[in-house]
This record gives C-alpha cells, sequence and structure tokens, in this order.
C-alpha cells in the first residue's frame, strides 16, 4: 500500500493520517530511521493525544502492510508487472523490473483510488496541512532507535508537491519513477516505459476490489 490507500480511511484525523505516512516518508528522508511496531506500542501507550494519534498511525501502516504484502493477489499482481516490465527493459542487469513490479503496483493502486475519490484526494492534502511537521518529527525520534533531523523539512515539500495527484497519468507518473529511480540509484526508464504503465494501470484497477478486500479496507471502491 502507499500513501493515499493508507490514509484515506483517516482524513477527519490530522496527525493519525500523518502517522500513516511516516515509514514512508522516512523512505524518502532518512532509510537509517525505521518505524518498528515493539518500539511504537509502548510508546502508545505514554503519550501525548497528537503523539498518540501519531503513533497509532504508525501502527496502522504497519499491520496495513503486514496482511497487503501476505496477500495472494498482491504478490501474483507483482510478479504479472514485472513480467510486463521485463519485456519492455529486456536484459536489465540492475533487475529494475523486480522492483518496478512492486512499487508500481503500490502506486497505481492509489491512481485508482484518485480517479475513484478525487474528493478525498484533496482532503487528504488538507488534512495533512494541518500538521506541524516538528511535531511528527520530535514523536518519531522519541519512537525510533536512530535519529532524524531529515523528517520536518520533507513534509512541507511532500505538501507543496502533491505527488499522489501525478500518478493517474502516465507520463506524469513516468516522470515520478524516474525520481524515483534516481533516488534509488537506478538507471532511469525511457520514454517508452510509459505504454507498459498504461497496461499496468489497467491490470491494477480490474484487481482493485482483490487487491483491497472489503474485510481490511472500508472504503467504498
Amino acid at each position: 500500500m502507499n500513501y493515499f490507500a493508507h490514509g484515506i480511511r483517516f482524513l477527519d484525523r490530522p496527525y493519525y493520517l500523518a502517522g500513516t505516512a511516516i515509514p514512508d516518508w522516512l523512505s524518502i528522508a532518512d532509510r537509517k530511521v525505521r518505524m518498528r511496531s515493539r518500539l511504537v506500542k509502548p510508546f502508545n501507550e505514554i503519550s501525548t493525544h497528537d503523539e498518540a494519534e501519531i503513533s497509532s498511525g504508525v501502527l496502522q501502516h504497519l499491520k496495513d502492510d503486514d496482511w497487503f504484502h501476505s496477500s495472494s493477489v498482491f504478490n501474483q499482481t507483482s510478479r504479472d508487472l514485472t513480467v510486463l516490465f521485463r519485456q519492455e527493459l529486456k536484459s536489465d542487469p540492475e533487475l529494475r523490473a523486480g522492483f518496478l513490479g512492486h512499487i508500481v503496483t503500490e502506486i497505481l493502486l492509489d491512481a485508482v483510488l484518485a480517479r475513484r475519490h478525487p474528493q478525498l484526494l484533496d482532503r487528504y492534502y488538507e488534512a495533512m496541512g494541518k500538521v506541524n511537521s516538528v511535531t511528527i518529527e520530535n514523536c518519531v525520534n522519541k519512537m525510533a532507535k536512530n535519529q532524524t533531523g531529515r523528517l520536518a523539512p520533507l513534509i512541507p515539500l511532500f505538501l507543496k508537491e502533491e505527488f499522489l495527484r501525478d500518478y493517474v497519468f502516465p507520463e506524469k507518473l513516468w516522470y515520478r519513477l524516474n525520481q524515483v529511480m534516481k533516488r534509488v540509484k537506478l538507471a532511469s526508464l525511457p520514454e517508452e516505459f510509459i505504454q507498459p504503465l498504461v497496461t499496468a494501470g489497467k491490470m491494477v484497477e480490474e484487481r482493485a476490489e482483490d487487491l483491497l478486500p472489503e474485510k481490511y479496507f472500508q472504503v467504498s471502491l
């Protein structure tokens, strides 16, 4: 699951919503800092209201990832997209196809939600705009084993860029993926990669209800 899928159910709780984004923010801002359930749970029981909301959101993210990444539909879709992308990338010593199969499945699921619920994506950014980035970073530093000073500066950039809106457009998604490739030090994707993204988008759209089953995910698709 990606940002919007994690947070779409909690738009009336800004700090909880921010908590659902923290693990993904940290993967950009500071990969040495990780959220671990065993460290977050005890903190959740003794924290202030805003901190309790943040830590509860983090735990929600980790819980979501547990069921989502273990689901047969997600793993099959990731494999199918890997095969699709490998055909475009052909011989690829950097193994980009496997990496992309995983992350693009999650990103395109956010795109499905954004297309079906554009008003909720607006509310997502409105709610995120109500949180204090320093409060979030301070809370993370209380919960994590390692400390960071990079998270607070990232959050305003996340709000300014609003890159979740780009996921519904294959050309813009290609551009955003190349930003990811640069960040993880992999070669950029050719412009011809846009067409496989179109095909992948249709595959994920068709499987959206199975990827986000009602027993776990309570937003009407």
